[in-house]
Protein backbone atom coordinates (compact mmCIF):
# COMPACT_ATOMS: atom_id res chain seq x y z
CA UNK A 1 0.00 0.00 0.00
CA UNK A 2 1.13 3.53 -0.79
CA UNK A 3 2.61 5.46 2.13
CA UNK A 4 3.04 9.18 2.69
CA UNK A 5 5.27 11.23 5.00
CA UNK A 6 3.22 12.34 8.01
CA UNK A 7 4.19 15.99 7.87
CA UNK A 8 7.68 16.46 9.28
CA UNK A 9 7.46 13.65 11.83
CA UNK A 10 9.72 11.26 9.93
CA UNK A 11 6.94 8.65 9.93
CA UNK A 12 5.75 7.16 6.63
CA UNK A 13 2.14 6.13 7.11
CA UNK A 14 -0.24 4.14 4.92
CA UNK A 15 -3.08 6.11 3.35
CA UNK A 16 -5.50 3.71 5.05
CA UNK A 17 -5.15 3.63 8.83
CA UNK A 18 -7.05 1.35 11.19
CA UNK A 19 -9.43 3.08 13.62
CA UNK A 20 -9.99 0.72 16.54
CA UNK A 21 -12.99 2.43 18.17
CA UNK A 22 -15.45 0.37 16.12
CA UNK A 23 -14.15 -3.03 17.26
CA UNK A 24 -14.03 -2.05 20.93
CA UNK A 25 -16.43 -1.98 23.88
CA UNK A 26 -18.31 1.14 22.69
CA UNK A 27 -19.37 -0.46 19.40
CA UNK A 28 -18.90 -4.03 18.07
CA UNK A 29 -17.32 -5.20 21.34
CA UNK A 30 -15.43 -7.99 19.61
CA UNK A 31 -13.26 -10.27 21.70
CA UNK A 32 -9.58 -9.38 21.81
CA UNK A 33 -8.81 -12.41 19.66
CA UNK A 34 -11.44 -11.57 17.02
CA UNK A 35 -10.44 -7.91 16.80
CA UNK A 36 -6.72 -8.67 16.74
CA UNK A 37 -7.23 -11.13 13.90
CA UNK A 38 -8.94 -8.43 11.80
CA UNK A 39 -6.33 -5.78 12.58
CA UNK A 40 -3.43 -8.14 11.86
CA UNK A 41 -5.11 -9.03 8.56
CA UNK A 42 -5.10 -5.32 7.68
CA UNK A 43 -1.48 -4.92 8.76
CA UNK A 44 -0.51 -7.85 6.52
CA UNK A 45 -2.01 -5.87 3.60
CA UNK A 46 0.09 -2.80 4.31
CA UNK A 47 -1.95 -0.82 6.83
CA UNK A 48 0.74 0.51 9.16
CA UNK A 49 -0.98 2.97 11.53
CA UNK A 50 -3.34 1.80 14.26
CA UNK A 51 -5.36 4.55 15.92
CA UNK A 52 -6.60 4.12 19.48
CA UNK A 53 -7.20 6.21 22.60
CA UNK A 54 -7.07 5.82 26.35
CA UNK A 55 -10.84 6.32 26.32
CA UNK A 56 -11.36 3.37 23.96
CA UNK A 57 -10.17 1.02 26.70
CA UNK A 58 -8.46 -1.36 24.27
CA UNK A 59 -4.74 -1.20 24.98
CA UNK A 60 -4.83 -4.95 25.70
CA UNK A 61 -5.99 -5.39 22.10
CA UNK A 62 -3.07 -3.30 20.82
CA UNK A 63 -0.66 -5.41 22.87
CA UNK A 64 -2.18 -8.58 21.40
CA UNK A 65 -1.84 -7.20 17.85
CA UNK A 66 1.79 -6.27 18.38
CA UNK A 67 2.57 -9.77 19.64
CA UNK A 68 0.65 -11.50 16.86
CA UNK A 69 1.64 -9.36 13.88
CA UNK A 70 4.77 -10.04 11.92
CA UNK A 71 5.11 -6.30 11.29
CA UNK A 72 5.51 -3.37 13.66
CA UNK A 73 2.75 -0.86 12.88
CA UNK A 74 2.77 2.66 14.24
CA UNK A 75 0.51 3.26 17.24
CA UNK A 76 -1.38 6.53 17.71
CA UNK A 77 -3.22 7.19 20.95
CA UNK A 78 -5.08 10.06 22.55
CA UNK A 79 -5.63 11.47 26.04
CA UNK A 80 -8.06 13.87 27.71
CA UNK A 81 -5.34 14.89 30.19
CA UNK A 82 -5.09 18.60 30.94
CA UNK A 83 -2.46 18.59 33.71
CA UNK A 84 1.13 17.44 33.71
CA UNK A 85 0.34 14.72 36.24
CA UNK A 86 -2.56 13.38 34.18
CA UNK A 87 -0.48 13.40 30.99
CA UNK A 88 2.30 11.50 32.72
CA UNK A 89 -0.22 8.94 33.96
CA UNK A 90 -1.70 8.60 30.46
CA UNK A 91 1.68 8.03 28.84
CA UNK A 92 2.75 5.49 31.44
CA UNK A 93 -0.56 3.64 31.12
CA UNK A 94 -0.16 3.48 27.34
CA UNK A 95 3.41 2.20 27.60
CA UNK A 96 2.58 -0.32 30.31
CA UNK A 97 -0.60 -1.75 28.78
CA UNK A 98 0.64 -1.92 25.18
CA UNK A 99 4.06 -3.23 26.20
CA UNK A 100 5.80 -0.50 24.21
CA UNK A 101 8.77 1.53 25.43
CA UNK A 102 7.56 4.52 23.44
CA UNK A 103 4.43 5.66 21.61
CA UNK A 104 4.62 6.84 18.00
CA UNK A 105 1.83 9.45 18.12
CA UNK A 106 0.33 10.97 21.25
CA UNK A 107 -2.56 13.39 20.79
CA UNK A 108 -4.76 15.56 22.96
CA UNK A 109 -8.19 14.02 22.46
CA UNK A 110 -11.20 15.90 21.05
CA UNK A 111 -10.01 19.49 21.27
CA UNK A 112 -12.95 21.81 20.61
CA UNK A 113 -11.59 25.36 20.59
CA UNK A 114 -8.81 27.76 21.50
CA UNK A 115 -10.20 27.65 25.05
CA UNK A 116 -9.72 23.88 25.34
CA UNK A 117 -6.23 24.15 23.87
CA UNK A 118 -5.40 26.75 26.52
CA UNK A 119 -6.86 24.48 29.19
CA UNK A 120 -4.70 21.54 28.07
CA UNK A 121 -1.47 23.51 27.63
CA UNK A 122 0.24 21.95 30.66
CA UNK A 123 -0.44 18.42 29.40
CA UNK A 124 0.73 19.33 25.90
CA UNK A 125 3.96 20.76 27.32
CA UNK A 126 4.61 17.47 29.10
CA UNK A 127 4.02 15.48 25.91
CA UNK A 128 6.46 17.69 24.01
CA UNK A 129 9.05 17.12 26.74
CA UNK A 130 8.55 13.37 26.37
CA UNK A 131 8.97 13.69 22.62
CA UNK A 132 12.32 15.33 23.24
CA UNK A 133 13.18 12.54 25.69
CA UNK A 134 12.42 9.92 23.02
CA UNK A 135 9.36 8.33 24.65
CA UNK A 136 7.03 9.81 22.03
CA UNK A 137 7.81 10.36 18.36
CA UNK A 138 5.17 12.95 17.47
CA UNK A 139 2.61 15.06 19.34
CA UNK A 140 -0.62 16.72 18.25
CA UNK A 141 -4.39 16.95 18.68
CA UNK A 142 -7.55 15.27 17.45
CA UNK A 143 -10.58 17.45 16.81
CA UNK A 144 -14.09 17.65 15.39
CA UNK A 145 -13.82 21.45 15.10
CA UNK A 146 -12.29 23.94 12.67
CA UNK A 147 -10.97 26.37 15.28
CA UNK A 148 -8.21 24.14 16.75
CA UNK A 149 -6.99 23.24 13.24
CA UNK A 150 -6.72 26.88 12.27
CA UNK A 151 -5.15 27.85 15.61
CA UNK A 152 -2.41 25.22 15.30
CA UNK A 153 -1.80 26.09 11.66
CA UNK A 154 -1.23 29.70 12.69
CA UNK A 155 0.90 28.73 15.70
CA UNK A 156 3.19 26.33 13.82
CA UNK A 157 3.34 28.51 10.72
CA UNK A 158 3.85 31.62 12.89
CA UNK A 159 1.34 33.54 10.82
CA UNK A 160 -2.03 35.25 11.17
CA UNK A 161 -3.08 33.97 7.73
CA UNK A 162 -6.67 32.78 7.60
CA UNK A 163 -8.67 31.28 4.72
CA UNK A 164 -11.23 33.73 3.39
CA UNK A 165 -13.98 31.13 3.71
CA UNK A 166 -13.45 30.77 7.46
CA UNK A 167 -15.00 33.36 9.73
CA UNK A 168 -12.71 34.98 12.26
CA UNK A 169 -11.78 32.68 15.12
CA UNK A 170 -10.33 33.17 18.57
CA UNK A 171 -6.57 33.66 18.54
CA UNK A 172 -4.34 31.19 20.35
CA UNK A 173 -1.37 32.33 22.42
CA UNK A 174 0.93 30.02 20.48
CA UNK A 175 3.66 29.21 23.00
CA UNK A 176 4.27 25.46 23.21
CA UNK A 177 1.71 24.80 20.46
CA UNK A 178 4.31 25.95 17.94
CA UNK A 179 5.76 22.46 18.53
CA UNK A 180 2.67 20.58 17.29
CA UNK A 181 3.45 17.83 14.77
CA UNK A 182 0.10 16.29 13.83
CA UNK A 183 -3.62 17.03 13.59
CA UNK A 184 -6.27 14.29 13.40
CA UNK A 185 -9.36 16.16 12.07
CA UNK A 186 -12.90 15.08 11.30
CA UNK A 187 -13.33 15.36 7.53
CA UNK A 188 -16.10 14.20 5.23
CA UNK A 189 -18.06 15.14 2.16
CA UNK A 190 -20.97 16.80 3.96
CA UNK A 191 -19.19 18.10 7.04
CA UNK A 192 -21.26 15.78 9.24
CA UNK A 193 -20.05 16.11 12.83
CA UNK A 194 -18.02 19.31 12.41
CA UNK A 195 -18.85 21.39 15.48
CA UNK A 196 -18.24 24.91 14.25
CA UNK A 197 -18.32 25.13 10.48
CA UNK A 198 -18.68 23.45 7.12
CA UNK A 199 -16.72 20.88 5.16
CA UNK A 200 -15.22 23.77 3.17
CA UNK A 201 -14.16 25.56 6.37
CA UNK A 202 -12.40 22.42 7.60
CA UNK A 203 -10.62 21.68 4.33
CA UNK A 204 -9.42 25.29 4.05
CA UNK A 205 -8.06 25.21 7.61
CA UNK A 206 -6.36 21.86 6.91
CA UNK A 207 -4.70 23.27 3.80
CA UNK A 208 -3.23 26.04 5.94
CA UNK A 209 -2.02 23.43 8.45
CA UNK A 210 -0.36 21.49 5.64
CA UNK A 211 1.40 24.66 4.46
CA UNK A 212 2.78 25.00 8.00
CA UNK A 213 4.24 21.48 7.76
CA UNK A 214 1.77 19.76 10.08
CA UNK A 215 0.95 16.12 9.35
CA UNK A 216 -2.74 15.30 8.94
CA UNK A 217 -4.65 12.05 9.06
CA UNK A 218 -8.43 12.26 8.92
CA UNK A 219 -11.36 10.47 10.50
CA UNK A 220 -15.12 9.96 10.03
CA UNK A 221 -14.96 9.90 6.23
CA UNK A 222 -18.43 8.30 6.24
CA UNK A 223 -19.77 10.53 9.01
CA UNK A 224 -20.15 7.63 11.42
CA UNK A 225 -22.13 5.71 8.78
CA UNK A 226 -24.50 8.55 7.88
CA UNK A 227 -22.93 8.81 4.41
CA UNK A 228 -23.14 5.11 3.53
CA UNK A 229 -25.80 5.84 0.91
CA UNK A 230 -23.20 8.03 -0.84
CA UNK A 231 -20.38 5.60 -0.15
CA UNK A 232 -18.44 5.89 -3.42
CA UNK A 233 -18.69 9.68 -3.52
CA UNK A 234 -17.70 10.06 0.15
CA UNK A 235 -14.62 7.87 -0.21
CA UNK A 236 -13.54 9.57 -3.43
CA UNK A 237 -13.90 12.99 -1.78
CA UNK A 238 -11.51 12.12 1.03
CA UNK A 239 -8.97 10.35 -1.17
CA UNK A 240 -8.80 13.37 -3.46
CA UNK A 241 -7.81 15.75 -0.63
CA UNK A 242 -4.11 16.43 -1.34
CA UNK A 243 -3.23 17.57 2.18
CA UNK A 244 -4.26 14.31 3.91
CA UNK A 245 -1.45 11.86 4.64
CA UNK A 246 -3.85 9.16 5.79
CA UNK A 247 -7.38 8.40 6.93
CA UNK A 248 -8.39 6.33 9.96
CA UNK A 249 -11.27 4.01 9.08
CA UNK A 250 -13.13 1.73 11.46
CA UNK A 251 -13.38 -1.83 10.14
CA UNK A 252 -15.21 -4.72 11.80
CA UNK A 253 -14.53 -7.61 9.41
CA UNK A 254 -11.94 -8.90 6.97
CA UNK A 255 -14.35 -8.14 4.13
CA UNK A 256 -14.39 -4.48 5.18
CA UNK A 257 -10.59 -4.54 5.26
CA UNK A 258 -10.45 -6.02 1.75
CA UNK A 259 -12.86 -3.43 0.41
CA UNK A 260 -11.13 -0.44 1.98
CA UNK A 261 -7.67 -1.61 0.96
CA UNK A 262 -8.91 -1.93 -2.63
CA UNK A 263 -10.52 1.51 -2.52
CA UNK A 264 -7.43 3.18 -1.09
CA UNK A 265 -5.23 1.43 -3.65
CA UNK A 266 -7.66 2.61 -6.36
CA UNK A 267 -8.34 -0.92 -7.52
CA UNK A 268 -11.65 -2.13 -8.87
CA UNK A 269 -13.92 -3.15 -6.04
CA UNK A 270 -16.45 -5.95 -6.67
CA UNK A 271 -19.92 -4.45 -7.03
CA UNK A 272 -21.28 -6.87 -4.46
CA UNK A 273 -18.96 -5.41 -1.79
CA UNK A 274 -20.02 -1.87 -2.66
CA UNK A 275 -23.69 -2.82 -2.64
CA UNK A 276 -23.35 -4.37 0.81
CA UNK A 277 -21.64 -1.23 2.12
CA UNK A 278 -24.23 1.11 0.65
CA UNK A 279 -27.03 -1.01 2.08
CA UNK A 280 -25.53 -1.29 5.55
CA UNK A 281 -27.17 0.90 8.15
CA UNK A 282 -25.69 1.45 11.58
CA UNK A 283 -27.98 2.74 14.28
CA UNK A 284 -27.70 3.92 17.86
CA UNK A 285 -30.35 2.31 20.03
CA UNK A 286 -31.35 3.39 23.52
CA UNK A 287 -32.80 0.47 25.43
CA UNK A 288 -36.02 0.58 27.47
CA UNK A 289 -34.12 0.35 30.75
CA UNK A 290 -32.55 3.82 30.31
CA UNK A 291 -32.90 5.60 33.68
CA UNK A 292 -32.50 9.12 32.30
CA UNK A 293 -29.38 9.90 34.34
CA UNK A 294 -28.18 12.32 31.65
CA UNK A 295 -24.56 11.18 31.54
CA UNK A 296 -24.80 10.51 27.81
CA UNK A 297 -26.32 13.94 27.16
CA UNK A 298 -23.43 15.65 28.92
CA UNK A 299 -20.88 13.50 27.08
CA UNK A 300 -22.18 14.03 23.53
CA UNK A 301 -20.04 16.59 21.73
CA UNK A 302 -22.49 16.76 18.84
CA UNK A 303 -25.53 17.78 20.97
CA UNK A 304 -27.32 14.77 19.50
CA UNK A 305 -28.87 13.54 22.75
CA UNK A 306 -31.49 15.03 25.06
CA UNK A 307 -33.78 13.86 27.82
CA UNK A 308 -37.49 13.53 27.04
CA UNK A 309 -39.90 12.23 29.69
CA UNK A 310 -37.01 10.85 31.71
CA UNK A 311 -35.37 8.94 28.85
CA UNK A 312 -32.48 9.73 26.51
CA UNK A 313 -33.53 10.44 22.92
CA UNK A 314 -31.20 10.67 19.92
CA UNK A 315 -31.32 13.22 17.10
CA UNK A 316 -30.21 11.01 14.21
CA UNK A 317 -29.49 14.02 12.05
CA UNK A 318 -26.72 15.10 14.43
CA UNK A 319 -25.44 11.73 15.69
CA UNK A 320 -22.14 10.56 14.13
CA UNK A 321 -22.27 7.13 15.83
CA UNK A 322 -18.97 7.62 17.65
CA UNK A 323 -20.17 5.55 20.61
CA UNK A 324 -18.72 7.85 23.24
CA UNK A 325 -22.15 8.10 24.90
CA UNK A 326 -22.28 4.31 25.28
CA UNK A 327 -18.98 4.36 27.13
CA UNK A 328 -20.40 6.55 29.92
CA UNK A 329 -23.76 4.77 30.23
CA UNK A 330 -23.63 3.11 33.65
CA UNK A 331 -26.62 0.91 32.78
CA UNK A 332 -25.32 -0.27 29.38
CA UNK A 333 -28.53 1.04 27.81
CA UNK A 334 -26.90 2.46 24.66
CA UNK A 335 -25.81 0.21 21.83
CA UNK A 336 -24.63 0.77 18.26
CA UNK A 337 -25.61 -1.99 15.83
Amino acid sequence: MKTSPLGRTGLEISRLCFGTLTVGPAQADLSVEEAADIICYAVDQGVNLIDTAEYYDNYSLIRHVLRQSGSQPYIATKTYAYSRQQAESSLEQARRETGLDGIDLFLLHEQESVLTLDGHREAFTYLIEQREAGRIRAVGVSTHAVEPVLALAQAVGQTDAQPSSVWRREQLDAGIYREADVIHPLLNLSGVGILDGTAEDMTDACRLARQAGIGLYGMKMLGGGTLLSRFDEAVRYVLDLPFLDGVAVGMQSKLEVDMNVALFEQRTVPEQWLAESRARRRVLKIEDWCTGCGQCVGRCGESALRLVDGKAVVDRGRCVLCGYCAAVCRDFAIKIY
